[in-house]
């Protein structure tokens, strides 16, 4: 099979090419190459899809199957700029898109026959959470009506993690853990969370391509509950002196402390109104062929990830050293044993 992956050389996009590499077929990417590199035995083709026509370079190329997985503020021109020169030429086409484009965040359980985001067909320069979503329901829109549904694969990922995830997400818990010493974590033992390891979405991604899969899934791995998955880390990477400390939401709130991501954050901790955004329905995916693997085996490797890393440096996503000591000073935790319930 001749693979084009617009992208490749990062995160998801790069495991795709690499996988792809690993089972024999003739791989390309596209991108910049700012990001990194290639995988070895795939050809990279550098081109800047922000640039007007840039995608032209491929103009007359033919390939079996395309992965896209565009996202930003451009990722609708860039993906009808790939579609106009591309689509005719493919026999396959997948569009990494995003559970966000859901409109409801609350219901748990649902499927892709959800109410979706409106799509936003106009370019944006400031990114929110509702226009992201937007954007890749275009998106998604086009390709489908561009490649028909029998050629078009839509993957609506969840929170994606596993080695090479820069977002800190996971990846902070693991390290947190690893550092030992009294930890904060939210007192949120019962909300629900889906995870799935970069490789096992590859893995799909690539079978797709090869079966011509189409359709339209949401590539979640099981709902399971935060405070079970926070202790399975902790057992599974954390030292002898580790102490989880739960704090309540409202505690966290008043604290100044962000959800789910970004600085002065706890990661894939989220508010009760949007539990629905993490407890989509797996079994569509899974009947599919999505197979996900241990969560231990993702852990293990984001720590080893993380390590690589650094355990230490400044991260986008989590609590500073500084941070957490003031909060547990500020709850009155610090240095006390606390009765973990996360």
């Amino acid at each position: 099979m001749r693979l084009l992956v617009l992208g490749g050389t990062s995160f998801l996009s790069k495991q795709i090419a690499h996988d792809a590499v690993a089972r024999g077929h003739d791989v390309v990417c596209a991108a910049r190459g700012q990001s990194g590199s290639a995988p070895e035995g795939a050809q990279l083709l550098v081109l800047d899809r922000d640039r007007p026509g840039a995608v032209k370079a491929l103009s007359g190329e033919r390939f079996d199957a395309v992965v896209d997985v565009a996202t930003g503020t451009g990722a609708l021109r860039w993906v009808l700029d790939a579609l106009d020169v591309l689509a005719d030429h493919a026999q396959h086409w997948t569009f990494v898109s995003t559970v966000n484009v859901y409109a409801d965040t609350a219901t748990l359980g649902q499927t892709t026959d959800a109410p979706l985001c409106e799509p936003v067909l106009e370019t944006v320069t400031e990114m929110t959470v509702e226009r992201y979503g937007g954007i890749k329901v275009a998106c998604e829109n086009a390709v489908r009506e561009r490649m028909g549904r029998d050629r078009a694969f839509v993957v609506r990922s969840g929170l994606i993690t596993g080695p090479g995830d820069g977002s800190d997400r996971f990846g902070y818990w693991a390290a947190r853990f690893a550092r030992g010493g009294q930890a904060v974590v939210p007192d949120s033992p019962r909300q629900p969370i889906q995870q799935i390891d970069v490789r096992d979405l590859a893995a799909w991604i690539v079978t797709a391509a090869e079966q011509r899969l189409a359709g339209t899934y949401d590539a979640v791995g099981p709902i399971l509950e935060l405070g079970a998955v926070l202790r399975e880390i902790a057992e599974l990477v954390g030292t002898p002196d580790l102490q989880l400390v739960p704090i309540a939401p409202d505690t966290l709130v008043e604290a100044g402390i962000n959800p789910w991501s970004g600085p002065a954050s706890l990661p894939l901790w989220l508010p009760t109104d949007t539990y629905g955004f993490v407890a989509h329905d797996p079994a569509p995916a899974r009947a599919a062929g999505l197979a996900v693997r241990s969560l231990a085996d993702t852990v293990r490797s984001a720590l080893a990830h993380e390590q690589t890393r650094g355990l230490d440096r400044p991260r986008s996503a989590g609590l500073t050293p500084a941070e957490e000591q003031k909060l547990l000073e500020r709850t009155g935790t610090l240095d006390q044993a606390p009765t973990t319930t996360a």
